[in-house]
């Protein structure tokens, strides 16, 4: 009596997914009271309307209701009732099932990814979107979400075009406003469709508009019409075991008749012993009379009748095994029975045959297939919904696909063992009456078929139309994309008012085109890109193995993934390579738009990743060695002075940087601030935003480096020591030269500079400055003329002759003339060395001209003489010691130290004593110097060649 109290109301059941505090059945039937098959967000919006939705919402739902049944309404569709029979007739049954098994093989691996990347976090609305854009960050999800909406779009037209084309082809014929005449039944067939489609569409969007508490309260009698259909054609196929139904095909010779213009199948019959011709006759001939004149192949052939569905044991499935390929206008023929042709070709046209409406072949049945297994995101786009999306989404949507898969592949071979090849390749059922080919396998009655898949499509259409809009806002709400951003908004309540609108105009393109033959593959390229990029997330994210990848789903390998991204780009190229080009040029141009326009968006997403890992394998590839000379350019470290308010004191710095660096090579921008880090980090990050929104107004492209130090000095010094990462570092450093160095009030400004010159040289760097860089151009100014002027006096290895090269590259300083200038005196051949300067430019495969100035001894100072003297007597002690490299190297570097304290100190003293410029006197006169020149004339000439070898 205790256990029974203990257990009274309670529930037994091995699964309690679906089970709240109600029995199993009850719950099931209140989950599907309130089924529903739109995306999340749909409800939420209509929250404020329907207190009561509020409290449904409350206990989630489970696999079954929100997954397994959304994705297979989604799947299952138009292609299924409309253009399934007449794949399988024209490809035959064992190319129909290798179309299949692409197409549901492609969604399957596809649905692996998205499980593991869908079970990575919660995902919100926007579905494929939000795990594209967030996995390989904005620019990807931006291009491939706007694909998928207009690929959701055209979906929502193809559905529209089947809703139409069941209407008024096997419906309501009478409907028609635009009869056929002359035999432009096609064209009339497709201004029907632009009509009829553009009212559909704005009465759906209305619809759409006004509530989608509406659309949602239909969502069940459209899932029950999938199911029932499904149910009627699989019951129809076990009935022709043994009662196959009673539909006639009529033959002319073995060319099939349409049944729409007469209804006995014989050239005559008899009438109270009296023999008189049919209607059939009078299409053919020209009168009615036994005697009149008939078309040859009329008159050639018998005309015969054969069963249009023999039944699955009737063993036809082995002349529907091959494809039967045709060009547009040609006869659906049945090629194994004999037919005789007659001497003369005859015309076919305007006679009742059943034509084919457009030429077939392999590429162009997958694009047209395609289309009926997408839906596999229906899931996916609404786990908020759900009690357990990390488990529910896997489950439902492998199930549902396997499910579909199974539908479709079975109905490949029932189709082709059940029904004669001329009727499969009857796209509109002409030979059997008007009737849907599939509905005439259907059991009990073809109207079950018909009136499920009108419902079918027309549901379809309105979960595109309701899909859509919210998809292009959750992209605009991103705010990725700035042209989307009115898009963003709608109703008080978050309805996509102008967003239903967009999709309305854009699906009416797809109703002008009126063909869904023409329509499908459009949309399959956008699905495909879709799926690709779905695949290519899941393998990124796997192979680079962050942290925070951690699906609970399990089961599933960056090969699968990969080869998933391979089969949708194959598929693409299949259906339609201009298509696939078209597709991919769209997705590029959004790409390269959010790039340069967007807003920067960090998500964590596998491209950066995968850019950083590729960043740390570049480098480490370049630490490996020297670059060579070939690959050698400036990399440049800015040395960048800021005012009190932390603001660049010469912008134009970064001007001249652009101009020479025309956006190639290593760029670092620094800057010293003098202080303590702890006291100076808010004028740190102060001065580095207003360092790089000056950057980005120069478009100098690069890295900025701000520094905290005591000193100026000691801050400049690690900066050149420390800045750039293992290869990528600076081999140059530019800086503005100092304006006040002449100041008494201001003494260090001079040593500063003299200190960086120092340090540049010690640290084996270039060192360029750049005076008066207040005057040089803007990045917006163009030279019209002018000349670059070269004054070389030492050979630098080239480093003067490769700054204007590189200048003349960027627009400001195209149109300007390079000039060398270099000094000879009075004794030298300047005419040999004007050859000599030409021939290495020429080498160096540079144009320039060659200028040669010849100057006396007296202009050039006795400084000079006296430090070019002191150079070639260093290098030959130097050379006569017999020192190795290593050793003549440091020795020079000592003697350097020696001269330059005891210049230093020689200064200082000067300084101290005031003393006049008069009692400066030089070490080497000039008298001494030109004696000396006679004395060691031949040293000269060998120390002369040693100047161009020399280490600083």
């Amino acid at each position: 009596m205790d256990k029974g109290i203990i257990y009274e109301g309670k529930n037994m059941a091995l699964f309690e997914e679906e089970m709240d505090s109600n029995p199993m059945v009850s719950s099931l039937l209140n989950k599907l009271a309130n089924y529903t098959n739109l995306t999340q967000g749909v409800i939420e919006h209509e929250a404020d309307e329907d207190s009561k939705r509020r409290e449904i919402k409350a206990p989630r739902m489970g696999t079954f209701i929100g997954v397994y049944l959304p994705c297979l309404q989604n799947i299952l569709g138009v292609i299924l009732f409309l253009r399934l029979t007449w794949i399988v007739g024209t490809a035959g049954v064992l190319e129909s099932f290798i179309i299949v098994f692409m197409c549901c093989a492609c969604t399957m691996l596809t649905a692996i990814s998205m499980s593991a990347i869908a079970t990575n976090g919660v995902v919100p609305a926007g579905g494929s979107y939000y795990m594209i854009s967030r996995s390989l960050g904005p620019e990807f999800g931006g291009a491939v979400g706007l694909c998928f909406y207009l690929g959701t779009t055209f979906a929502g037209a193809m559905y529209i075009l089947g809703t139409i084309e069941i209407l008024l082809t096997y419906i309501s014929p009478s409907a028609a406003i635009f009869k056929s005449e002359d035999g432009g039944e096609a064209e009339a067939m497709l201004n029907n469709m632009r009509v009829y489609g553009t009212c559909i569409i704005a009465l759906m969007a209305i619809v759409v508009f006004v509530g989608v508490k509406y659309v949602n309260k239909l969502a069940l009698v459209f899932l029950a019409c999938v199911i029932l259909s499904i149910i009627a054609i699989y019951a129809g196929v076990i009935k022709t075991a043994f009662d196959p139904p009673d539909f006639r095909i009529c033959l002319l010779g073995n060319r099939t008749l349409s049944r729409r213009n007469f209804d006995t199948c014989a050239k005559f019959t008899k009438i109270d012993n009296k023999t008189e011709t049919t209607r059939l006759w009078r299409l053919f001939c020209d009168s009615a009379l036994l005697n009149a004149t008939c078309d040859e192949y009329f008159s050639l052939n018998n005309v015969t009748e054969i069963q249009g569905i023999p039944g699955v044991s009737s063993g036809v499935l082995i002349d529907n095994l091959w494809s039967t390929y045709s060009d547009k206008g040609s006869v659906v023929e049945k090629r194994e029975l004999p037919s005789l042709t007659g001497t003369e070709e005859t015309k076919v046209a305007g006679l009742p045959y059943v034509f084919t409406d457009i030429m077939t072949f392999f590429t162009m049945l997958v694009g047209i297939y395609f289309p009926s297994v997408t839906g596999i995101m229906a899931g996916s786009n609404r786990s908020g919904d759900l009690k357990d999306a990390q488990k529910s989404i896997p489950t439902g949507t492998i199930l549902a696909i396997s499910t579909t898969s199974f539908i479709y592949l079975s109905c490949i071979v029932l189709f082709g063992a059940c029904i004669e090849g001329v009727i499969l390749r009857d796209k509109f059922g002409e030979a059997v009456n008007g009737n849907l080919v599939i509905g005439t396998l259907a059991w009990p009655s073809p109207w079950v078929i018909v009136i499920g898949s009108f419902f079918s499509t027309c549901g379809a259409g309105l979960q595109s139309l309701t899909g859509a809009p919210r998809l292009l806002q959750a992209i605009s709400r991103d705010g990725i994309v700035p042209f989307l951003h009115v898009f963003g908004h709608g109703k008080a309540n978050g309805e996509p008012t102008w967003a239903l609108l967009l999709t309305a105009c854009i699906c009416e393109i797809g109703i002008l085109i009126a063909s869904l033959d023409s329509v499908a593959p459009i949309l399959s390229m956008f699905f495909l890109m879709c799926y690709m990029f779905v695949n290519l997330a899941c393998a990124v994210q796997t192979l680079l193995r962050t942290p925070n990848w951690r699906p609970r789903f399990k089961f599933y390998h960056w090969t699968l993934s990969f080869l998933g991204m391979s089969l949708c780009l194959a598929l693409m190229f299949i259906c339609s390579w201009y298509y696939a080009l078209i597709a991919m040029v769209i997705a590029g141009c959004i790409y390269k738009y959010i790039e340069y326009r967007g807003a920067e968006k960090e998500w964590g997403d596998g491209i950066r990743g995968l850019s950083l890992n590729a960043a740390r394998y570049a480098l480490l590839r370049v630490e490996a060695g020297h670059p060579h000379t070939k690959n050698w350019r400036p990399q440049v470290l800015v040395l960048l002075n800021l005012d009190s308010e932390q603001l660049v004191k010469h912008p134009r710095l970064l001007s001249f940087t652009s101009q020479l660096k025309a956006g190639k090579g290593l760029t670092i921008v620094g800057s010293v601030l003098q202080g303590i880090y702890l006291d100076k980090c808010v004028e740190v990050q102060k001065a580095e935003e207003n360092v790089k929104s000056l950057m980005a107004i120069e478009k100098t492209k690069g890295f900025c480096q701000i520094v905290v130090s005591p000193s100026l000095r000691d801050g400049v010094s690690h900066l050149i020591q420390s800045a750039g990462l293992g290869g990528m570092k600076h081999n140059t450093v530019l800086m503005a030269w100092p304006q006040s160095w002449k100041l008494t009030d201001n003494p260090f400004s001079w040593k500063n500079f003299v200190d960086t010159v120092r340090e540049t040289t010690a640290a084996q760097q270039a060192l360029l400055v750049a005076k008066n860089i207040d005057l040089f151009p803007a990045n917006q100014e163009r030279f019209s003329e002018g000349n670059i002027d070269v004054w070389w006096i030492v050979h630098d290895g080239g480093m003067l002759m490769l700054l204007p090269f590189l200048l003349r590259q960027h627009k400001v300083w195209r149109k300007c003339k390079m000039r060398i200038f270099t000094v000879a005196q009075m004794d030298d051949n300047s005419i040999q060395m004007k050859k000599d300067l030409q021939m290495f430019l020429y080498h160096l495969r540079l144009n320039a001209e060659v200028e040669v100035v010849e100057m006396f001894e007296n202009d050039i100072s006795a400084f000079t003489y006296e430090k070019t003297l002191v150079m070639e007597q260093r290098s030959q002690m130097l050379k006569q010691m017999q020192l190795s490299k290593n050793e003549r190297e440091r020795e020079a570097q000592l003697i350097h130290d020696r001269n330059t304290a005891s210049h230093s100190a020689a200064v200082v003293q000067a300084n101290a004593a005031a003393a006049a410029p008069e009692r400066v006197q030089m070490t080497w006169t000039k008298e001494k110097l030109v004696s000396e020149k006679h004395k060691n004339k031949e040293t000269n000439l060998t120390g002369f060649k040693d100047i161009f070898n020399l280490k600083p």
